[in-house]
């Protein structure tokens, strides 16, 4: 079996961390390249670097700074933000990224997952999904930063995707996000029981106990939080600790 992923999120903005991050023994708390080394030496098995910015100018940015990030870790990481084309995941996985996410572009042209796929390998390619729940329509995706639903129920997009050679799913919570109260388990757990490929839960992380729940109550292959670990509210060592003393399989 394989073991159980813990992931910090880092949102990009010109080249900076933009959540103001907590660190004492870090010089520069919004330094991506210092943030990516501390979180790789506190035992990150991956990392997701999401650029939220949107121009052409500051994505050549992100491309050097991708650059940067590579040179100093030895961990994967996954870059995430603004992709819609194949050249432009030519360009960040030349940089050294190991994986590429894309939500938005994948909803308004599925083939591109499918062609990212079969040029990168599916390895290469996660597609992140953006659910919310609410009463009239249940689980449906949606996009543009969780502020319009789409069409397309929630289980059957990730199937969809999957088909086309998506190598692994992110999907987050919009209704858990931001909340602390736990992950989203039955979404979670109906998502990866329906697909084939790791699923990384994401969207309500506040405790030790929610990630252990997430594992062994949803099934997710790996489990992603931000504010969390940015301000040190967990630490990556005594979650990984917690976790292996619930039978957790996790890399210590």
């Amino acid at each position: 079996m394989l073991t159980k992923r813990i992931i910090p999120c880092l949102d990009i903005k010109d080249g900076r961390c933009v959540k103001g991050i907590q660190f004492e023994n870090i010089r520069d708390a919004g330094d991506p390249v210092e943030l990516a080394k501390w979180y790789a030496a506190q035992g990150a098995d991956e990392l997701v670097f999401l650029d939220i910015t949107a121009t052409n100018e500051e994505r050549k940015t992100f491309a050097e700074l991708v650059k940067d990030i590579a040179r100093h870790i030895d961990i994967p990481f996954t870059v995430g933000g603004g992709i819609s084309a194949v050249s432009d995941v030519e360009v960040l996985l030349q940089a050294g990224a190991d994986k590429v996410s894309i939500n938005s572009a994948a909803i308004k042209n599925p083939e591109l997952v499918k062609d990212l796929a079969s040029r990168f390998g599916s390895q290469c390619v996660t597609v992140a999904i953006d659910t919310k729940y609410t009463e009239a329509t249940g689980w449906k995706v949606y996009t543009r930063a969780g502020t319009i639903e789409t069409e397309h129920a929630t289980i059957d997009w990730a199937k969809k995707v999957v088909e086309l050679g998506a190598g692994e799913i992110l999907l987050t919570s919009m209704n858990n996000d931001g909340t602390k109260a736990g992950f989203a388990l039955d979404i979670t757990k109906a998502v990866s029981e329906a697909v084939t490929v790791p699923v990384i839960a994401s969207g309500g992380a506040g405790t030790m106990q929610h990630f252990a729940d997430a594992f062994e109550k949803a099934h997710a292959d790996a489990a992603l939080a931000a504010s969390l670990f940015h301000f040190r509210e967990l630490e990556i060592p005594d979650l990984k600790n917690f976790l292996k003393e619930q039978g957790v399989d996790v890399r210590i």
